[in-house]
């Protein structure tokens, strides 16, 4: 989920720039079993880092860590992911489930689904997901999601989710951004109080998981979201690229291709780029 790699002082958002609604704490995101534990950062190398030393340490499912600055955070691939300060929302969950090694990324499309439902919900906006880790607004980059396992004996210790979103900035005004980045500002054209949107992602978020801790699947809703399906893509993998029609995705939420010779190739991880542009978002 690669977003800035440069930014120019002035796009820096100080906290008291932002509405007074706009600062994270702790009381302002309500309960739930993924807000068990809060904690809000005003900055840190990485929430993932943050929620990856609690896990160690032995706490328990649910924690949520947040932060208003990411010095170092990082996306797939250990791409950067930047933000301007207290623009965005920056977060990660831990998360102990009990499912079987194959099933260990399904976490990922709880959070993701919520993420998207919970952004159409607040901001009214048709978010998308591409796959495997972007969030899509009207075909544009507003977010990604980054996980990250903790293995034990061949068993799941934990799942760390990582979560950036972004919010309160125009992603023209930040050097590097790329062109099919965008915000929830730029597309709302005006601020959105980050707690509220917080708040509605993280209550969209753990109905999917329970549903994942019961032995559910999320494959059909996961589907329906992503633009991915249907479209031509280029997938590339440390040993090479190749092209294929995206077809559908299976339990594990991996992706299958339909290869130019008809076969079927089914895809764990990987970059993909929409070839097609064909207008859908």
């Amino acid at each position: 989920m690669t977003n800035a790699l440069k930014m120019p002082r002035d796009a820096l958002l100080p906290m008291n720039s932002l509405s007074p609604n706009d600062p994270l704490e702790p009381n302002s995101l309500g309960r739930g079993p993924l807000r068990r534990s809060v904690i809000i950062l005003p900055e840190c190398s990485s929430t993932n880092d943050e929620a990856r030393a609690l896990a160690e340490a032995g706490e328990p499912e649910g924690a949520l860590v947040a932060a208003d600055f990411q010095r170092a955070g990082r996306g797939r691939m250990r791409r950067a992911w930047q933000a301007p300060r207290g623009s965005s929302l920056l977060f990660s969950l831990l998360l102990r489930p009990e499912l079987d090694l194959s099933r260990a990324l399904n976490p990922i499309m709880a959070v993701s689904l919520g993420v998207a439902e919970g952004i159409r919900r607040v901001c009214d906006l048709p978010a998308r997901l591409k796959w495997p880790n972007d969030i899509l607004i009207r075909g544009k980059k507003a977010g990604g999601i980054l996980c990250e396992l903790g293995l034990e004996c061949k068993s799941l210790k934990y799942v760390i989710v990582g979560v950036g979103v972004n919010v309160n900035f125009d992603p023209r005004a930040v050097e590097g951004i790329p062109p099919d980045a965008t915000s929830i500002q730029s597309e709302l054209g005006r601020r959105q109080p980050r707690a509220e949107l917080l708040r509605a992602i993280l209550g969209e978020i753990e109905p999917r998981y329970r549903s994942l801790l019961r032995g559910e699947s999320l494959r059909d809703e996961w589907a329906r979201a992503l633009a991915t399906l249907g479209r031509r893509v280029r997938v590339m993998l440390a040993d090479g690229d190749f092209s294929g029609m995206a077809e559908t995705v299976d339990e594990s939420g991996a992706l299958i291709l339909k290869m130019d010779d008809g076969s079927l190739r089914t895809i764990l991880a990987g970059d993909v780029v929409h070839v097609e542009n064909d207008g859908r978002q």
